[in-house]
């Protein structure tokens, strides 16, 4: 490593020196957002354009000095925050934030990687489209992020993970070169799929600075439903009678566990949960409707009727109103919010085949009961695409940081090994980022790590791209 005072030189000439941060308060960007972990940083550093970004890769390649790619710091695998050495630059993308081009007639959006995808599902929808990337994080997560990790959120089921959104990618390489890939083809098999190897790669192999994303045209009506069920298994049941009665209108589908409901009536009272205190299960539903909300209404009355009828639901209203239907999702989104009111605990995100999920949630909720007395679970997420939140929160009267410190291995360990036996992903949506590094090749293929090593070395091979994330070299 070079004189970090000539690197820091440096990247003031690059970007000005207003947009390269090295005193003062430095912790938005060198902690995480649960604060689980706080960081040093040499520098921050904020580019306003790809060729300012190439040229900081340069420079810090040349210095020895390892970069740590940015958005808006959501993610919950502590995945974009340094390391405690204070030898890393810290490469913020939020002042790229524009959303570049819209192309009408190929349905696609170009934006830059620091675009706060709320932001961008606001340009789609003034222009009459639909974005459809939802989630809870919405208002202060980026696009680069949301590509970076792969994110999901709740209408994955319909539209896919932010990889099936994606048509292109404009990226910096590890070396400091532009790769101008936002050509927006739906058909382009002129060799590897480069795009689907930068997402999800969580800023390991290069830094995403633009995207080029699909677009959908907006539905006629979208139509709010929540269900009371008995069971995890009648969720499931319910899940199959509203694919057969809705097709492709079926756009979100959401189960909650009664614990973790009661958590955000606890905290936040002024949400007014329904049907929670009676059944241990909700469900929210979706209808995304390209006819009529008539027809819309119509088709969730014969599923309800059917689900009553077979008795896979106990109760259910449908939102009259788009602000029912928003006071719903709000409160299915409060529920992290709501856990961490109640305390520090342990957070999964595990994807399973649905056909197994009520056996899983069976089996592992005895075995951590039986290994942690009134330990309490906070179970919910997106059972569409088999993608639940399994979280963990310490015993009532108990010590929630000295359970975190104390326990979260073992807890983590007898969930993530249930996980396997069930044939199931330890990441789901949130990535694997610092906080599973360690954990991968317990549970990943030797093959398949030996493959990413591989990709990793090829990319990067002086291992200056968020080091330490996903695979250890």
């Amino acid at each position: 490593m070079t004189d970090p005072a000539d690197l820091l030189a440096a990247l003031r000439r690059i970007t000005g020196a207003a947009h390269v941060l090295s005193d003062g308060d430095l912790s938005a960007y060198t902690q995480d957002w649960r604060k689980r972990v706080q960081g040093r940083a040499l520098a921050v550093v904020r580019p306003a354009s790809v060729d300012e970004v190439a040229a900081i890769v340069r420079a810090c390649l040349a210095a020895g000095v390892s970069l740590v790619p940015q958005g808006g710091n959501t993610g919950l695998a502590v995945g974009s925050v340094p390391d405690a050495s204070g030898t890393q630059v810290v490469l913020s993308l939020q002042r790229m934030n524009a959303v570049r081009a819209l192309d009408a007639a190929n349905l696609t959006v170009t934006a830059e990687a620091g675009c706060i995808l709320q932001n961008l599902q606001q340009a789609a929808e003034k222009a009459g489209f639909l974005f459809p990337l939802s989630l809870a994080a919405e208002g202060s997560c980026t696009i680069g992020g949301n590509l970076a990790s792969n994110a999901g959120g709740t209408q994955v089921l319909r539209y896919g993970n932010a990889r099936d959104l994606c048509l292109g990618l404009e990226v910096v390489t590890a070396q400091g070169e532009i790769w101008h890939g936002l050509s927006g083809l739906r058909k382009d098999n002129t060799g590897y799929d480069l795009t689907d190897l930068f997402v999800g790669s969580e800023g390991t192999l290069g830094i995403i600075t633009a995207a080029t994303l699909k677009l959908y045209p907006q539905p006629a009506a979208r139509l709010t439903a929540w269900a009371a069920v008995p069971s995890m298994q009648a969720a499931v049941t319910l899940l199959g009678l509203a694919h057969s009665h809705l097709g492709a209108g079926l756009t979100g589908f959401e189960v909650m566990g009664q614990f973790a409901l009661g958590l955000v009536d606890k905290h936040f009272a002024q949400l007014r949960v329904p049907l929670f205190r009676d059944a241990p299960w909700c469900v929210l539903l979706e209808n995304s409707d390209h006819e009529s909300e008539v027809h819309a209404r119509g088709q969730f009355e014969r599923l309800l009727e059917t689900a009553f009828d077979q008795g896979c639901v106990t109760d259910a209203v449908v939102a009259e109103s788009l602000a029912q239907a928003k006071a719903l999702w709000h409160i299915r989104e409060s529920i992290p919010l709501a856990q961490a009111e109640e305390g520090l605990n342990i957070k999964h995100d595990i994807s399973i085949a649905v056909s197994r999920i009520p056996e899983f949630v069976e089996a592992t909720d005895a075995l951590l009961r039986q290994a942690i007395a009134g330990v309490r679970l906070v179970n919910f997420g997106h059972l569409g695409d088999g993608n639940l939140h399994y979280n963990v929160q310490a015993p009532e009267q108990g010590d929630a940081r000295a359970f975190l410190r104390d326990r979260e291995d073992e807890v983590n360990t007898l969930v993530y090994d249930s996980v396997a036996r069930f044939g199931g992903s330890i990441s789901a949506e949130h990535g694997v980022g610092s906080l599973k590094t360690d954990k991968l090749p317990h549970y990943k293929s030797p093959v398949a790590l030996s493959l990413m090593r591989a990709i990793k070395l090829g990319l990067d091979p002086h291992n200056i791209m968020n080091p330490g994330r996903i695979v250890k070299l």
